[in-house]
């Protein structure tokens, strides 16, 4: 899969964002090791804690299907730069070691990077502990 095709999957998830408070819409396509790939948009709340961002859904729903080796997210909104992710989900990205993470727009802007450049020195248990 190419980098824009993944971007454009990131954006077909963009159109199912429900986003009422906020207006503001994000789509994510997550990439695994085994070539499949799980689409995610945030899901706003009324009550605003339980709202769960594009980028932990995807990598939810592949994690859920038994899927844990990823290869690369990518990121879409409508922004005027690349979006970037939050603290929670950079943390969340992580857990599952450091990938490549496409950041986009809609206006075709692109950004890459990797989840040990987004997050250097994450919180690891498995790493920490020891």
């Amino acid at each position: 899969m190419t980098v824009q095709e993944l971007i454009n999957k990131a954006k077909e998830a963009k159109k199912h964002a429900y986003a009422p408070y906020s207006n503001f819409a994000v789509g994510a396509a997550v990439e695994t090791e085994s070539g499949r790939v799980y689409t995610g948009c945030n899901v706003e709340n009324s009550s605003f804690g339980l709202s769960m961002c594009a980028e932990r859904i995807a990598i939810f729903k592949a994690v859920s299907e038994g899927e844990t080796k990823f290869r690369r997210i990518a990121i879409v909104a409508d922004t005027k730069r690349p979006v970037s992710p939050c603290g929670a989900c950079r943390q969340v990205m992580a857990e599952f070691g450091d990938f490549e993470v496409i950041l986009s727009n809609e206006n075709g802007d692109i950004e890459k990077t990797s989840v040990e450049k987004l997050l250097p020195g994450s919180f690891d248990l498995r790493r920490d502990k020891s």
